[in-house]
Formats: C-alpha cells, sequence, structure tokens
C-alpha cells in the first residue's frame, strides 16, 4: 500500500473525503474544492501558528520557519490525538508571493501524501519577521 492510499483510506474510514460534486457549478477559471465530513466526533480549530521558537526567536530563512510552523501545527494536532491525515482545511498566510513553491514544499514534507482543503493567502503579516502562518481544521 502506497503512503497516499493509505493517507486517503485512513481520511475516508474517518468519513473525510474529497468532494466536487458534477452539480456544483465550476467558479470562473474552472477550479472548486471541497471536503465532505460525513461523520465527527471532533473538530480542531488549529490557529496562529506562527514561526517563533519557545524562546521567542524567529529564523530568518522560510524554508526553516515553515518547517516550524508545520511542527507546532503537527504539535497541536498530537495533543488532541490526532494527526496530519485529519486535517481537512488549512489556510496559509503567505508574506510574499516568492514564497509559494517552498511553502508548497514544506506542505508536502509535513503531510505527505494527505491533500486537504487548501488557501494560501498572499497578505501583510503583523510582524514583518514572519514570512507566512497557518491556520487549519482538523477532524475525526
Amino acid at each position: 500500500m502506497t503512503a497516499r492510499s493509505t493517507a486517503t483510506s485512513a481520511a475516508a474510514s474517518l468519513g473525510i473525503v474529497p468532494f466536487n460534486a458534477a452539480e456544483a457549478p465550476a467558479p470562473e477559471g474552472g477550479y472548486a474544492q471541497a471536503v465532505q465530513i460525513d461523520s465527527v466526533r471532533q473538530l480542531l480549530f488549529v490557529s496562529g501558528q506562527i514561526p517563533v521558537t519557545a524562546d521567542g526567536q524567529v529564523p530568518e530563512r522560510f524554508e526553516d520557519q515553515a518547517a516550524l510552523v508545520w511542527q507546532h501545527v503537527l504539535a497541536q494536532l498530537r495533543a488532541a490525538g490526532l494527526g496530519a491525515e485529519h486535517l481537512v482545511k488549512v489556510t496559509t498566510f503567505l508574506a510574499s508571493r516568492e514564497h509559494a513553491d517552498a511553502n508548497g514544499a514544506a506542505r508536502r514534507q509535513a503531510l505527505g501524501a494527505h491533500q486537504p482543503a487548501l488557501t494560501v493567502i498572499i497578505t501583510g503579516i503583523w510582524d514583518p519577521r514572519w514570512l507566512l502562518e497557518i491556520e487549519a481544521v482538523a477532524a475525526a
């Protein structure tokens, strides 16, 4: 069994399945993504995961910040008894479009084959040292 099929079957057993109904009109540009959760015992909202270490330091490189933020997200999931495969929605706020490719690589590294619904927002971030922030929703 591949990593992708393992993550897919784990998510499917929780009732988390990609949902792209043929009846739903495609938006301008033809892209639509949805996740349907058939049965939920637990919802976890992971908010404000920022690239700051326990001692208040912010790594300078984007890749290091992204790894740190994903460590924070995964730690929140573990604390709730959940894993990356339980993520159904991830919103990443990036300081600049220049970080888009590295952001995708960091997400794939953290999540493996699991592919929750994604939103990437290019925005000014409150602290100019932060190059990204992640908010997520998990379900089990």
